[in-house]
């Protein structure tokens, strides 16, 4: 029996209707996305052609999904909302906190005890406020949702930036920030800018070494990393249908990597398939009476120009493996000329690690096509040159391996077998060595490959590749080993040429789990208390944010001009800052720690003029907070691209940065500066980046009658009495300028429902 079983009920017996209603007042055949969103809209955006790109549209969505590391800060905030349960099933997924060091078992003891505090809190608010409740080892949060909560049609919001891995499942899933979360469960409409349609028509099948991995790989060639930005990616064509749901699930999964508000594919077999082998049979079946309605009208595959606002078409038979980075998801190299590109950009070709996992890639049938390669160099007795490590996804993937004898059949390759959790992927991995910075490579299977991401090493060169590639790439050691032509060479002497993996799409005698990891929120959680340490480190109760004033917006100093990328990886870093999740004041010591001061092009190291002197960019601006200046950080294009991590929001507005400015946002970075009650600009004319300078007064004009469409201007006093002015864009509309005037989203909550 599927989880939430009355609600999608609910949702299939009107669906119909819905969407006919929508066709008939639009007038046009509708893609899947659109079908999604229209079917969503909550009763405040009334039944009209929204313009893509412009208008803002209030949702309703099925349900929420939050991850430990951002559930800490959602929860908190949900707390001070006054409401006595959610809204809207929700659930809390404890993944982000378990670091990989020594093996699943160990790792996951020592973060059960490092942690306790945390999942004590977690599944005491779970169960007071009516969510589900998964405790550390049960999976990875997106593996965990498409086993058990994702359906054909629905849409999900979740504190993750992959929460998008649910459209594998034909679900509308978008990552967002606690503060957009905390709308959902108090039941307040969700905004989002109605979002542009990239269609990406899939023919043929994929073969030999080429996986779905390969797909997204390629379209991040094509799209760039931040040219999904505002768009909802659709895959359709008879090579989707093709793939199989995890298949789908990866590629869905990695669209954060190009900026994509979600991608999904249409109900097919494969899906149908899948939730039968996940014991939601009940939903398939409800499913297949409805599934003209799961999937884009056929007029809008048979003419995507005409419904699309971007059409990519890809042939997965002629698709080649690709192997992405480093540095950035978006840099593809096929893999038969990843040896010359290594040696032409000097990247180091001998790997220490290839890592399997994380949400992208520890399904069923993502090892099993890896332990193919394994049995070829067990059989052939051939010894990885590098340290191969297996993340699975979540506890019924693990616990079915096990019984298969998959696990096995890697660990006698000599692979290291990690807790089912995020692990390396998020930098949650204690790396042996990694604190010498010296210039390394590792090829793993994971979605994000920014600079520091896995291991905090700035000088390790990330490469993402498919599970199977990763595999056999271990095997030779060398980052240039391409499969498909290259030897390896086995105990007897004699070269051999691995054979193309091979693997089962779903387990043949079905899923099994003895334990899966899940508790269910007590029936009346009136009665449970919510215990927060004063004194904690980890946890801190918070403090509503005291409104922006006009008067406040002259005399700001620069805190800090970032130069280049700056993601939310380097405004709020992960790895050993994750256990400050809870703790808005103790994580703020991280706040733009990595990103690089355009000025010296030196990390954490700016100008403060409260003390005259160089300080890290905390203490700067602390220090600008005790002299009562406030301060304006600059920064250039997809400014705060990577995780859905409103800390990196919070945290600036905690330490009195009043505006961010830059060439251009990540949306979901964008509208989480806009939650905190800050302002984020954009400038109209780029060049106008170079014109500030460290030294700079800043003062920026037209707060006070902020109107949607208006601009601001920006007064740059510079030190040696010159100055510069110029105009800067914004976004906000009516609703978002609200939130600025009350000082945050969450204190307009707050008003609307009387707490005081």
């Amino acid at each position: 029996m599927a989880f939430d079983i009355d609600l999608i009920k609910n949702h299939y017996s009107n669906i119909s209707s819905k969407i006919d209603k929508v066709k008939a007042n639009l007038n046009r055949p509708l893609t899947l996305a659109e079908k999604i969103l229209y079917a969503h809209l909550h009763d405040d955006s009334p039944l009209k052609s929204y313009n893509r790109g412009e208008d803002y549209v209030f949702f309703a969505p099925d349900r929420v999904a939050m991850q430990d590391a951002t559930a800490q800060m959602a929860l908190l905030q949900f707390m001070m909302a006054g409401k006595k349960k959610v809204a809207v099933p929700s659930t809390v997924h404890c993944d982000h906190l378990i670091q990989a060091k020594v093996g699943s078992d160990q790792d996951l003891k020592g973060a059960i005890d490092i942690n306790s505090e945390v999942y004590e809190f977690l599944e005491s608010v779970s169960d007071k406020y009516g969510l589900g409740f998964w405790q550390p080892g049960a999976g990875i949060i997106h593996q965990v949702v498409l086993e058990n909560y994702a359906f054909p049609g629905g849409m999900m919001i979740g504190t993750d930036s992959h929460t998008v891995n649910a459209g594998g499942l034909g679900m509308v899933a978008i990552g967002v920030g606690g503060a957009d979360a905390v709308d959902v469960m108090v039941g307040m409409p969700w905004e989002l800018k109605m979002p542009k349609l990239i269609g990406v028509k899939l023919k043929g099948n994929l073969n030999g070494w080429t996986s779905s991995k390969d797909v997204i790989l390629k379209v991040a060639q094509i799209v760039t990393a931040k040219g999904g930005t505002g768009a909802i990616v659709e895959y359709f064509g008879d090579g989707a249908v093709n793939l199989s749901c995890t298949g789908k699930g990866t590629i869905c999964n990695m669209g954060a990597e190009i900026g994509a508000t979600t991608s999904l594919f249409g109900y097919d077999e494969s899906m149908s398939r899948y939730l039968k082998a996940t014991d939601r049979a009940d939903i398939a079946e409800l499913a297949d009476g409805v599934k003209d309605y799961l999937t884009g009208d056929a007029e809008c595959y048979a003419d995507p120009e005409k419904y699309f606002d971007q059409v990519i078409e890809i042939d997965l038979n002629t698709l080649e493996p690709h192997i992405n980075g480093p540095f950035t998801p978006d840099l593809a190299t096929p893999i038969s000329k990843m040896a010359d590109a290594a040696a032409e950009n000097d990247w180091p070709t001998e790997l220490e690690y290839c890592l399997i996992g994380s949400c992208t890639n520890s399904s069923y049938e993502d090892i099993t096509r890896s332990a193919s390669i394994a049995r070829q160099a067990i059989a052939k007795g051939i010894k990885p040159k590098s340290q191969l490590t297996i993340t699975p996804g979540s506890e019924q993937v693990r616990f079915t391996l096990e019984r298969d004898g998959v696990i096995k059949e890697l660990q006698e390759m000599g692979a290291l077998v990690f807790a089912n959790a995020c692990g390396p992927c998020i930098g949650q991995w204690d790396r042996a060595g990694a604190s010498k910075k010296e210039k390394n490579s590792i090829l793993h299977s994971f979605n994000r490959n920014f600079s520091k991401r896995a291991d905090g090493n700035p000088n390790t060169h990330a490469f993402v590749a498919s599970p199977e590639i990763v595999t056999a790439v271990a095997l030779s050691g060398k980052l240039g080993f391409n499969p498909i032509t290259d030897t390896l060479v086995g105990a007897d002497g004699q070269e051999i040429k691995l054979d193309a993996p091979t693997g089962h799409e779903l387990p043949p005698n079905g899923f099994d789990v003895e334990d899966a990891g899940y508790n269910a929120p007590v029936e009346d959680g009136s009665g449970v208390e919510v215990k927060v340490n004063p004194s904690s480190e980890r946890l801190q109760l918070l403090t509503p944010f005291v409104p922006i004033t006009g008067k406040q917006l002259h005399g700001n100093r620069v805190l800090i001009k970032t130069k280049g990328k700056c993601t939310t990886d380097h405004i709020s870093m992960a790895g050993p800052w994750l256990k400050f999740r809870g703790h808005l004041e103790n994580i703020s010591n991280n706040c733009f720690i990595g990103a690089i001061n355009a000025f010296n092009d030196e990390a954490n190291n700016v100008l403060n003029y409260a003390e005259d002197k160089y300080l890290p960019v905390p203490d700067s601006a602390r220090a600008y907070q005790k002299a009562g200046v406030g301060t304006v950080v600059f920064g250039e294009e997809n400014y705060g691209e990577g995780s859905s991590r409103e800390h990196a929001a919070m945290e600036p507005r905690f330490l009195g940065v009043n505006a961010v400015i830059v060439k251009s946002f990540a949306r979901i970075h964008e509208t989480n500066l806009k939650k905190q009650g800050m302002l984020a600009l954009t400038f109209i004319d780029k060049a106008d980046y170079e014109k500030v300078r460290q030294d700079d007064e800043v003062t920026i004009y037209g707060f006070e009658n902020m109107v949607p469409g208006g601009t601001m201007m920006i007064h740059l006093q510079h030190a040696d009495g010159t100055e510069d002015t110029f105009e800067v864009n914004h976004t906000y509309n009516d609703a978002q300028i609200e939130w600025v005037r009350k000082g945050s989203a969450l204190n307009k909550i707050r008003a609307d429902f009387g707490v005081s």
